[in-house]
């Protein structure tokens, strides 16, 4: 994707596994093979799947590691792309051990149950090996960020990296819905413990990092996979 408005590294779930088919069709966007899916059934839900799911649904199921950022004059995406498959060979696979279900906010997310220093580790070496590809970003950007009320090292994190919650800032979720009504929160919940018992019972592994694009429809789509191979 030569003219992608954005670029991204993200944690994306391996092909063909089970949680890559559900993200795909929960959130109706297969960031793999650019494609919309199908919805499942959500009979007992409050609201139809792809009104939970409008928000991330551009993004495809995935945790981010380098936030979407525009390339920087004077690269290439083939200068990108040789950077993040050299990045990918200087980094370890690892398994997250334990996951759950949890709300941020009244947002719906997969997150690992206890800190990984390995994740923390592959994300701060995505920020920092690949900032100077970063683009800053523009006067409308920072504002639109600032409208979160960021602490002072969030702050210090978006004039920095782009971004605020990078490093130790950094909380590695998988997003599964916009944000929720109050009352929507626990059933919305109680679905999706009940159709992810089986992923969410199995640690969750990470061998390889992902480079993402997005399109002129703002929907992200994967470029290519890098496996880790330190």
């Amino acid at each position: 994707m030569e003219n992608a408005s954005r670029y991204a590294v993200y944690y994306a779930p391996e092909v063909g596994s089970d949680l890559a088919g559900f993200g795909a069709s929960w959130l109706g966007w297969d960031a793999e093979t650019g494609r919309t899916v199908p919805h499942p059934d959500g009979a007992d839900l409050p609201l139809a799947i792809s009104e939970l799911t409008e928000t991330p649904r551009k993004y495809g199921l995935h945790g981010t590691l380098k936030p979407p950022f525009k390339l920087s004059k004077g690269y290439t995406v083939t200068d990108l792309d040789t950077a993040i498959s050299e990045l990918a060979s200087q980094q370890p696979a690892f398994e997250i051990p334990h996951i759950s279900l949890h709300a941020i906010s009244t947002f719906l997310v997969i997150t690992p149950t206890e800190n990984s220093g390995k994740l923390a580790r592959l994300a701060e070496n995505c920020v920092r090996n690949l900032d100077a590809f970063r683009a800053s970003p523009s006067e409308g950007e920072l504002s639109r960020r600032r409208t979160a009320n960021l602490s002072d090292a969030q702050e210090h994190n978006l004039m920095r990296w782009g971004y605020p919650y990078v490093l130790n800032e950094f909380r590695f979720h998988l997003t599964l819905t916009g944000r929720l009504a109050s009352e929507h929160v626990k059933p919305v919940a109680a679905h999706l413990q009940g159709v992810l018992a089986q992923t969410l019972a199995a640690p969750l592994p990470v061998r390889e990092i992902c480079f993402f694009g997005q399109d002129i429809d703002a929907r992200f789509h994967i470029i290519k996979r890098y496996p880790l191979t330190a």
